[in-house]
C-alpha cells in the first residue's frame, strides 16, 4: 500500500516538473492572441512549427511569461475573421497579432482590417500588425505562398519584440 501511494507520489511530482519544464502557461501569464488566415494557421507546417507556437517559446526563452494561442483559419478571409473576434478573443487579453492576409483579395472580399482594429482598440487590446509583406524574402513552401518551419521561425523573431513592449513584459 505504501508502495503504490509512493508510486502515484513520485508521478505527481514527475508530471509538476514535466509541465514547469515544457512551459505550461500559468494563470497569470499573459495572453496574445495570433488571428488571421493560412500563414498565422501554419498551412503545411506542424502546429509546434507555425509562427505563433515559435513566437511563444521564443518570448519563454526570454523569460516571459507568456501563452500565445493561435486563431488562424486557413483561407480565412477579415469578414470571417471580424465574425468570431468576440469568441477567439477574450477579455483581458494582452494583445492581438493581426495577419489579415491575402483571401480577400483572392475571393472580392471587403477588407474589414479597419474595423477589427477598432474593435480591439475600443476593448483596451493592443494590434500588432502584421503586413503581408513580412512574408517576402522568408524560405516559403513550394505552392509559394506558405512559410517553411524556418520562414515562421524567422517572422516570430522579427515579431518578437512588438509582441515583447506589447504586453509590457
Amino acid at each position: 500500500m505504501k508502495s503504490r501511494a509512493f508510486q502515484l507520489g513520485t508521478l505527481g511530482c514527475l508530471a509538476l516538473l514535466a509541465a514547469l519544464h515544457f512551459g505550461v502557461a500559468s494563470a497569470d501569464a499573459a495572453t496574445v492572441v495570433a488571428l488571421g488566415a493560412s500563414n498565422t494557421y501554419g498551412k503545411g507546417v506542424a502546429r509546434n512549427q507555425a509562427y505563433p507556437a515559435q513566437l511563444e517559446a521564443i518570448l519563454r526563452a526570454k523569460g516571459l511569461n507568456v501563452h500565445v494561442v493561435n486563431a488562424g483559419i486557413n483561407g480565412d478571409t477579415t469578414e470571417g475573421m471580424l465574425g468570431r473576434l468576440g469568441r477567439v478573443v477574450a477579455n483581458g487579453t494582452s494583445a492581438v497579432i493581426l495577419q489579415p492576409g491575402g483571401n480577400d483579395r483572392r475571393t472580392h472580399s471587403a477588407d474589414r482590417t479597419a474595423e477589427i482594429q477598432s474593435r480591439l482598440s475600443a476593448r483596451g487590446i493592443p494590434v500588432i500588425m502584421m503586413a503581408n509583406s513580412m512574408l517576402s524574402g522568408l524560405p516559403h513552401q513550394p505552392d509559394g505562398q506558405h512559410l517553411t518551419p524556418e520562414g515562421y521561425h524567422m517572422l516570430a523573431e522579427q515579431v518578437a519584440s512588438q509582441v515583447a513592449a506589447a504586453i509590457g513584459r
